[in-house]
């Protein structure tokens, strides 16, 4: 494979083989993040965590996330990816055998933190992708790597059920730590190391930086919003339903709640095909087409609990949104400034991370007041809110584009 080319001009594509182990290797990291979910019930039995409660798992979690995308991913512009990429895998590995092996509720929640922060290797992956893809190419190659990444997060939850209700909690963490040492051994071997010189600043200029990038580029600004915005919707959804699920009258196991991440992990099949339509040039109608959809889901989804095909049916309309969005968005700031696509990227991704941590928090503490259906109207206005954001952008937009038309620009 062709070494990384930041700065320079990029290969015709990644080979299908390494492509693969992207895809593979940032699925595997960032399901850590999500492990945790179906086990939220068990969790709060075995630490003492109230049900109200017991989203700061998932919320924790989140919050490492977000720093580590703020002040690790960035690091891809400065350093080593091939290094960056390698260093955490390892960090990670060990924080999943401290959350295996945690036995107070502060060792947990620490413990989760960190792998939260380390997860973040990701999107060091989803940028190493974007640099060594062409241009005209660069969509397609993140939707591939974004699909590995959506199939890690969602089934995430059928692989923690399972190996929950047959050796425990505990055993879900420890096997992902074995897997992410065979995987870091793996990306040592084929990822290539940087062949021009690394952005020529230091780290606190560089973070500097990230916050600038935002003040320049009302795309950054705008995508992030929508970020926020589906991936509270997608929390909403993911960090609260196994609560529904393992009530009665429906007291299904770890197993069968997993299982519905299969179901969700249809939302993969959305990621290749929206890259696809970005280098096509029609990111705004599959923006806006994802976000009708993300707000109609809300309705199925509020029968889960008379049938549960139509959690599936929302699930899967939900996931195939909010990746459809995602991908669009990354395409869409990777291509404003390709020299510092670490930090686009991290930064984005901090917005996905408050995101994912406000729709956490919120929809646990709702179920405990008001139950289910009070989640779901909490969903469906956030995914609203995501479509208003979009609409108005673009009206913007176009007015901008006809003004400059008029006066001949």
């Amino acid at each position: 494979m062709t070494s990384d080319t930041s700065g320079g001009t990029p290969p015709a594509a990644l080979s299908g083989r390494t492509t693969a182990l992207f895809a593979v290797a940032s699925g595997a990291a960032v399901a850590n993040v999500y492990f945790a979910q179906p086990l939220l019930v068990t969790l709060s039995q075995d630490f003492r965590i109230g049900a109200a409660a017991i989203g700061i798992v998932v919320t924790l979690t989140q919050i490492g996330y977000g720093l580590g995308l703020f002040l690790l991913v960035p690091l891809g512009d400065l350093v080593d990816r091939r290094t960056l990429v390698v260093a955490q895998l390892a960090l990670l590995a060990a924080a999943l055998v401290a959350v295996g092996t945690a036995a107070t509720a502060p060792v947990l929640l620490t413990a989760l933190a960190a792998v939260g922060f380390l997860a973040v290797v990701t999107q060091t992956l989803v940028a190493f992708a974007a640099s060594l893809s062409a241009p005209d190419r660069r969509g397609r190659a993140v939707g591939l790597v974004t699909s590995g990444i959506v199939i890690g997060i969602l089934l995430a939850r059928t692989v923690s059920g399972v190996l929950a209700d047959l050796a425990g909690w505990r055993t879900v963490y420890l096997a992902s730590a074995a897997l992410t040492l065979a995987l870091t051994l793996a990306l040592y071997r084929v990822l290539p190391r940087r062949s021009t010189p690394p952005v020529s600043m230091r780290y606190v200029r560089l973070l500097r930086s990230t916050l600038t990038l935002f003040a320049e580029e009302r795309v950054l600004r705008v995508r992030a919003l929508l970020a926020l915005l589906v991936f509270a919707a997608f929390s909403t959804l993911w960090s609260c339903v196994a609560l529904p699920l393992s009530e009665p009258p429906l007291s299904l196991s770890h197993t069968a709640i997993g299982a519905f991440g299969l179901v969700g992990a249809a939302g993969a099949l959305a990621a290749a095909p929206a890259g696809r339509l970005h280098d096509r040039g029609l990111s705004g109608w599959t923006t806006g087409t994802a976000l009708v959809l993300l707000t109609l889901s809300w309705l199925p989804l509020a029968l889960t609990r008379q049938s549960l095909w139509a959690l599936a049916i929302g699930a899967v309309l939900l996931d195939l949104a909010v990746q459809a969005v995602h991908v669009t968005n990354q395409s869409l700031i990777y291509a404003v400034r390709p020299d510092a696509g670490s930090r686009l990227i991290g930064g984005y991704m901090v917005f996905y991370s408050v995101g994912s941590a406000t729709g956490a928090l919120a929809s646990t503490a709702v179920h405990a007041m008001a139950g289910w259906g009070a989640v779901c109207l909490l969903g469906a206005a956030i995914s609203a809110l995501a479509l208003l954001v979009w609409a108005v952008d673009s009206r913007q937009c176009a007015a901008a584009a006809g003004s400059r038309t008029k006066s001949g620009i």
